[in-house]
């Protein structure tokens, strides 16, 4: 960029004798007149040593910052939260969790505001920084530039690749005697090899390979590893790609519309992504202000099958995916057979297709077929995201296959008000062949912060009942639950939705080829049941748990706090 044009708004800090007070901070920092006569583009860092997902970011955005100033901008650098799902799941801090995209969204949104920034690139590592990284790009509508902080490598273990998924799912089969725990102490040890985000198709790469299918993020740059080369190249070309969309004034609001969000959601389905995947693509349809339903994930779903083998319905990584030519290979899949539009728009200025054509990808035949199916020989005819209702989940309910796509199952209620007594309940090796565990009043209000259920999911799955016991909440899972988890079940139990009327024994079914989730008990017992219960209380009276779980919307929607684009309830 030659000329620092006259509408940015850095203009407001930067030109002017008024402003010689301004500029002398900047001056403070380093920056010179060069500096100040270009365009100011924020880099949002949520480096942290809480996570691998994040510890490595202030390299990432070093690069970035490295990016933008070769692109003649002038990078200013500010840092963000995070909170490790992995090291706050099964505790009261996973309540946290949700919560922190939303203050991730807010405290950039903020920092943009407040300091009259031309544009951004938004850094993210570990689940929720991506959501709420994305969200404040639509929300601010600056020229912005999303970029992964890239995927941790497999580590190894008795002779094969392993995740922390595995590690989750040893404390289950320790409990249930079917591993010692030395082993589990050895898996431990070589799980998480390195710095980078979890690998499987989890949340984190699931929301990274949304965010190319949005058109946020280049097309192609989700794949490479955080500690690999190429991933800070990636990022270097973030930062010189933030100028060119301050030149030519491209912001979010001209990258997304409605085709973006159908285009996100078959890549999740056809990839096997992470339930959270619906609560956050609902969540940034709602900044964007694009109409999108919790039903059309599964009319989308049912017309678009699933062709990637990844974790944890499969048995690859995202490093696995990258060696195959990454997201791009998935996606070229889908436009050829008609199931995403390559027409819509991305960060670069050019359409999907036209990305396409520009990045060399290895031929179809040349992909390994056990990995990526062609459309018309998918490992399942349908997507991975199944949205049931029915009495239990008037609202809907979320479920991801990981196994059959017929699965029924019948059976008594086994009624928990929180994670930690059903944990327990499985610990102890209680469950049996049938049961229905119900987690409730862990919905975003209810928890609040809507926690995520890998303790317990894979506790179950450990202990050797994936395919034998189904498990209801108005909570979430995380992206590595597998299983016949059915998680935001909505309305939530904390406000009256009719999970909350559940008594242990009371008859539940699932059926996914139905799309149903549903008790035996009629619509008026229910409403007694309901009436006749006390109104729960808030779990917190006080701090950023309360404030936020008072301002919480329904999973449904998003579980948005923005007031400005909350749906009436």
């Amino acid at each position: 960029m030659t000329e620092k044009p006259d509408h940015l708004r850095s203009n407001e800090v930067t030109e002017g004798v008024e402003r010689a007070p301004h500029r002398a901070m900047f001056r403070a920092m380093g920056y010179d007149d060069h500096d100040l006569s270009s365009p100011m583009v924020g880099v949002a860092n949520p480096a942290a040593d809480v996570t691998p997902c994040n510890v490595h970011l202030d390299d990432v955005a070093a690069a970035a910052y490295d990016g933008v100033d070769a692109a003649d901008g002038m990078p200013i650098e500010f840092g963000t939260i995070t909170i490790s799902d992995a090291v706050s799941m099964g505790t009261e801090g996973m309540r946290a969790s949700l919560i922190s995209r939303e203050v991730i969204a807010d405290s950039v949104e903020l920092v943009a505001f407040g300091e009259r920034l031309d544009g951004l690139v938004t850094v993210a590592g570990c689940d929720k920084n991506l959501p709420g990284m994305m969200m404040a790009a639509i929300r601010t509508d600056l020229p912005s530039v999303f970029l992964y902080g890239g995927s941790i490598m497999p580590g190894e273990h008795d002779g094969r690749e392993v995740t922390v998924q595995n590690v989750f799912e040893g404390v289950g089969a320790v409990a249930q005697g079917d591993m010692s725990e030395d082993e589990l102490d050895d898996l431990e040890r070589h799980a998480c090899p390195g710095a980078g985000s979890c690998g499987g198709m989890f949340t984190a790469n699931t929301m990274a390979s949304i965010s190319e299918a949005l058109g946020l993020a280049p097309l192609g740059s989700a794949g490479a590893p955080a500690e690999h080369d190429e991933r800070y190249e990636i990022a270097e070309q973030a930062g010189e790609l933030a100028l060119d969309c301050i030149e030519n004034d491209r912001k979010p609001s001209d990258v997304l519309d409605k085709r973006s969000f159908e285009n996100a959601i078959a890549l999740q389905v056809a990839i096997g992504g992470s339930t959270n995947g619906v609560l956050h693509l609902l969540a940034l349809a709602a900044e964007a202000g694009i109409d999108l339903t919790i039903e059309e994930f599964d009319e989308i779903s049912r017309r678009t099958p699933k062709i990637a083998n990844l974790q944890p319905g499969g048995e690859r990584v995202m490093n696995d995916l990258y060696e195959q030519g990454g997201v791009p290979v998935i996606v070229r899949r889908l436009v050829d057979a008609g199931l995403f539009d390559g027409d819509a728009m991305t960060v670069t200025g050019r359409t999907i297709s036209e990305e396409l054509e520009q990045l060399d990808l290895p031929d179809d035949d040349e992909i390994d077929a056990e990995f990526v199916r062609p459309v018309s020989d998918p490992f399942h005819e349908e997507g991975a995201i199944k949205i049931l209702t029915g009495n239990l989940a008037p609202d809907g309910a979320v479920l991801k296959v990981t196994g059959e796509d017929n699965f029924h199952h019948e059976g008594p209620a086994r009624v928990f008000e929180t994670e930690e007594s059903a944990m327990k309940y499985v610990q102890e090796g209680k469950i049996e062949s049938g049961d229905v565990i119900v987690i409730r009043n862990e919905g975003p209000q209810g928890g609040p912060g809507m926690r995520e259920m890998l303790g317990v999911t894979a506790a179950v799955v450990g202990a050797g009942h994936e395919d034998d016991v189904a498990m209801i909440t108005d909570g979430r899972f995380s992206g590595a639950t597998r299983g016949p988890m059915i998680g935001h079940v909505a309305p939530e139990s904390f406000a009256g939705g009719p999970i909350g009327a559940l008594e242990d024994g009371d008859h539940v079914t699932v059926d996914i080829a139905d799309r149903t989730l549903a008790t035996d008990l009629s619509d008026e017992e229910i409403e007694a049941r309901l009436d006749a219960r006390d109104d729960p209380e808030p779990a917190y009276t006080n701090g950023v748990l309360a404030k936020y779980g008072a301002t919480f919307g329904s999973a449904a929607e998003g579980a948005v706090t923005n007031p400005g684009v909350k749906r009436d309830e």
